[in-house]
């Protein structure tokens, strides 16, 4: 077939039907056919549409058109060819072609942004095989849900939407030292190898600026029973901080086990999939302490020195309250920094009364509430402002800056 004459045919009948079509679409028409000839007409259908529609309120007069032209017949034959004549009646007169008030299927199968045709009656949708793909205006909106609202599909998109946030994470120095334009230092090397253009006369210093690297965060979230319905966005909020930064990230509940090797690949479904496997003592009892024991005994202790710890619990401990105060206390001396997400810290008038979550809180410098994955979008942006807390020399807890006595490590 003629991709010139096809592309001018169609684009005059839809202009017949009152189609605004652009002056240069049969041109463009034309060339996308040959560049990426449509195996079907699903194919067909999305060339032609992204060529020719620009308008939503032309779309059901399009898919009636198109419906009137290769609806009946096979692609390529005469009869369905746009420039082929008009099908005639059984007393030889001319039958009018198909307008958009025109009821059938059209529309039937396109996804969740065409508009329905309009008529009098209400239709029965067809069940899509395709979930939609929520509008970040629509995901805002739905971040700020609870989890126990959320269906697995709307987690897993509002997981994806954390993980594309990109914050600025945190950084720290290291003994390294780099050359630059400015800098407090003398760089000697770098000088004396320009001195020699200049008679070893070092009229050009090159200065050296300190070196930073990405701080390792450290994720450790609780699955036991009474955290249920944060467990799968709380393995997201794992994911999104391991997909961004260095990350070593931890489930516990009556025992410790290590999921970073099983975040970092794959889509967000498929990570929580395999951290889900991975973890055989879900929703069981909580022994926090014991499980802070554990990781600081054993060789990812190392990871933790230096690292920003985040703690996503709600503080039910079946241990001792000492031996969270043992714990916690021995954590903060070997992290940088240490902040608590709590679900239960966006009750109104919330107050940690529960006896882990009492122990844990003088050794905390956030305590920040974990309710929604709004809520977990603002501890990934306190992560990312630990630098300056840090040298405040306050702990944000509840809201607030309170003043410490000791030094961070």
């Amino acid at each position: 077939m003629d991709r010139a004459a096809f592309a001018i045919g169609l684009t005059e009948r839809l202009r017949a039907h009152g189609v605004r079509v652009d002056l240069d679409a049969a041109a463009t028409l034309s060339r996308a056919l040959a560049v990426a000839p449509p195996s079907g007409l699903d194919g067909l259908y999305w060339t032609l549409r992204v060529c020719l529609v620009r308008r939503r309120c032309d779309l059901a007069a399009f898919d009636s058109v198109f419906a009137a032209v290769f609806g009946d017949g096979v692609p390529g034959d005469e009869s369905t060819s746009p420039l082929a004549a008009p099908r005639s009646r059984a007393d030889g007169s001319p039958a009018p072609d198909p307008g958009p008030e025109q009821e059938g299927t059209v529309g039937a199968g396109l996804p969740w942004v065409t508009l329905p045709p309009a008529s009098g009656e209400p239709q029965e949708s067809a069940p899509s095989t395709t979930l939609p793909e929520l509008l970040p205006s629509e995901l805002e909106a739905l971040a700020r849900a609870p989890f126990d609202q959320l269906s697995e599909t709307e987690t897993a998109q509002l997981g994806t939407w954390l993980a594309q946030l990109g914050p600025r994470l945190p950084r720290r120095r290291v003994r390294r030292r780099a050359a630059g334009r400015s800098g407090r230092g003398v760089a000697l090397r770098p000088t004396l190898a320009r001195a020699r253009r200049t008679g070893w006369e070092p009229l050009e210093l090159v200065r050296t600026r300190p070196v930073t690297r990405p701080r390792r965060v450290v994720v450790l979230c609780d699955v036991s029973g009474s955290m249920r319905a944060q467990a799968s966005a709380y393995v997201h909020l794992m994911r999104a901080f391991a997909l961004a930064v260095e990350t070593e990230a931890f489930a516990f509940g009556t025992r410790l086990t290590r999921l970073t090797p099983l975040l970092r690949e794959g889509t967000a479904e498929a990570a929580v999939a395999r951290a889900t496997g991975a973890v055989d003592d879900r929703f069981g009892g909580t022994r926090i302490a014991a499980n802070l024991r554990t990781l600081l005994a054993s060789r990812h202790g190392v990871a933790v020195r230096g690292a920003v710890v985040v703690v996503a619990s709600d503080g039910w401990d079946g241990d001792a309250p000492e031996a969270m105060t043992a714990a916690m206390e021995r954590l903060r001396r070997r992290a940088h920094r240490v902040v608590w997400a709590n679900p239960r810290a966006a009750a109104p008038g919330f107050e940690p009364t529960v006896s882990g979550m009492a122990a844990a809180l003088p050794f905390c410098h956030a305590l920040l509430p974990a309710h929604t994955f709004a809520a977990l979008k603002d501890v990934v942006e306190a992560v990312a402002r630990e630098s300056a807390l840090s040298r405040s020399g306050g702990r944000q807890a509840g809201g607030g800056v309170v003043p410490e006595g000791d030094v961070d490590s």
